[in-house]
């Protein structure tokens, strides 16, 4: 596969009635001012970024907008988008991904869920999992289930955490160093609380943490309106210490259409691990974005499990960065496109020290004649990244004549003395590997679902949970059969 640079775009000047806002925040976006000399930032303004991200201010609880360290992160989103566009096809990072679903659709922030819509929510049979519920992106405590943490570990939301200490070491952290794209600064902006994982120094987290994110609020798949959520998560593990982590994120009843424009940070500290596992099954009629930042100290670990196969759009945007010596990192992903839908996995891992390890699995299925699947993974190893270790590979199974998966591989070498390899396949079944099974009295139907079913299950099974596998296993062979009972 051929890789292309990014290429930068150019923005034509708008004309001088053109207005803007009169300070870098967005609590004056209400107050424009018509001026008559346009300055760099004016030009590069999008009015419809910057009618969202008013709302989105507009809709947060005041008890929200008077926290300090999150209005520290508020205003370094707010300066963001004063500059950053709305993106299109025209640009490199999403030249195979049509968002225009949520331009053309009404996009209205959601509201804190009313106590009497929960008890219409779902019951979950894993309570007795140390778990935290977020629904709309309000952490809900009579949906969570949270005793019997360590000590030292602390899992909520910001506002409520009591320890100088652990506030202290947290938004050290915010804002992140990092600045993501659009979706990242409208999260920021729009985000009404910060959800905080803290494990201290040395401490281990036994068992997994299971977020579990619930879409309530959603229109009618034929309604214009697209309500949106902002849940954000920052996980800090210090110097040691060790936890596992769940994100499920699970959709309304029938086919609600809403937007989760979800971030997740990691600080992983020296000889700290981290096992991350993440799970998307979102309405069909939705849209998923979802980013995933990842900081690794020296000796640290961290190991993500990802099956996606919700969203009729849905994006996942993962960067790593390691920013220490015999640093681990894995990557492990299956999308499944089974219906008319797009899945997007964006991945970059920047190695910038020695001895670092890295392996990046990624597996997608398109099963729709109007499904798709696009894979975009870099991997950039730095000058002084010696002895570095890396990995990619890519397979990619058609099942309709129409479908489209599209990849684009990328290794980027400075280093001199590093062992780096990756790969991309993209084919349907092999002819052999069908009549091998009907050889054996399969017939060719329960032939063709046996080797979809086991195509993603190399992913499924580096799950670290056997009921998480059996889980999800159960929940894929559902979407390619209907007919598969649903036993949870």
């Amino acid at each position: 596969m051929a890789v292309s640079a990014f290429t930068p775009t150019i923005f034509s000047t708008p004309s001088q009635s053109f207005t803007i806002p009169t300070t870098p925040h967005l609590s004056n976006f209400t107050k424009p001012k018509k001026i008559k000399s346009l300055s760099p930032i004016t030009a590069l303004s999008d009015p419809f970024v910057l009618q969202i991200a008013e709302s989105l201010e507009d809709s947060l609880p005041s008890s929200s907008s008077s926290s300090q360290h999150l209005q520290k992160l508020r205003d370094f989103a707010s300066e963001a988008l004063l500059s950053t566009p709305w993106p299109s096809r025209k640009d490199e990072p999403f030249r195979f991904t049509d968002i225009s679903f949520i331009k053309k659709s009404e996009i209205t922030p959601v509201s804190p869920p009313p106590p009497q819509s929960l008890t219409n929510l779902s019951v979950f049979g894993d309570t007795l999992l140390v778990n935290l519920t977020i629904v709309d992106g309000y952490i809900v405590d009579s949906l969570s289930q949270l005793s019997g943490l360590p000590d030292g570990v602390y899992v909520g939301s910001l506002c409520k955490i009591s320890s100088s200490e652990i506030t202290k070491r947290v938004v050290e952290f915010l804002p992140v160093n990092e600045q993501g794209d659009l979706f990242w600064s409208l999260n920021g902006v729009g985000s009404p609380d910060l959800v905080v994982v803290y494990v201290p120094e040395g401490c281990r987290f036994e068992g997994p943490l299971h977020l579990r994110y619930v879409a309530s609020e959603g229109s009618d798949k034929d309604s214009r309106k697209l309500p949106v959520s902002n849940p954000r998560v920052l996980v800090v593990v210090e110097k040691g210490g060790e936890i596992g982590i769940v994100e499920e994120f699970m959709g309304g009843d029938g086919g609600l259409s809403y937007w989760t424009n979800s971030v997740m940070e990691v600080v992983i500290g020296e000889e700290a691990k981290v096992s991350h596992s993440y799970i998307q099954t979102q309405s069909l009629s939705s849209a998923h974005i979802k980013w995933t930042s990842v900081r690794q100290e020296k000796s640290s670990s961290y190991d993500l499990v990802e099956v996606s196969t919700g969203g009729k759009l849905s994006r996942h945007n993962v960067h790593v960065q390691q920013v220490g010596s015999d640093t681990i990192t894995g990557l492990s992903t299956f999308h499944l496109s089974g219906c008319d839908q797009t899945q997007d996995l964006h991945s970059k891992i920047v190695l910038d020290h020695p001895r670092g390890f890295s392996r990046q699995l990624h597996k997608c299925i398109v099963a729709h004649s109007l499904g798709q699947a696009v894979f975009d993974g870099n991997i950039k190893v730095n000058r002084y990244a010696q002895q570095t270790d890396a990995g990619q590979l890519t397979r990619s199974l058609i099942l309709e004549p129409r479908a489209t998966v599209n990849v684009k591989p990328n290794l980027q070498i400075i280093a001199d003395d590093v062992k780096c390899s990756h790969g991309a396949a993209i084919c349907d079944l092999e002819e052999d590997q069908l009549f091998y099974l009907q050889a054996r009295g399969i017939d060719l139907k329960t032939a063709r679902k046996a080797l979809i079913v086991s195509f993603g299950a190399e992913v499924i099974e580096r799950f670290p949970s056997s009921d998480l596998r059996k889980k999800v296993e159960l929940y894929v062979k559902k979407l390619l059969d209907p007919e598969v009972e649903m036993d949870m």
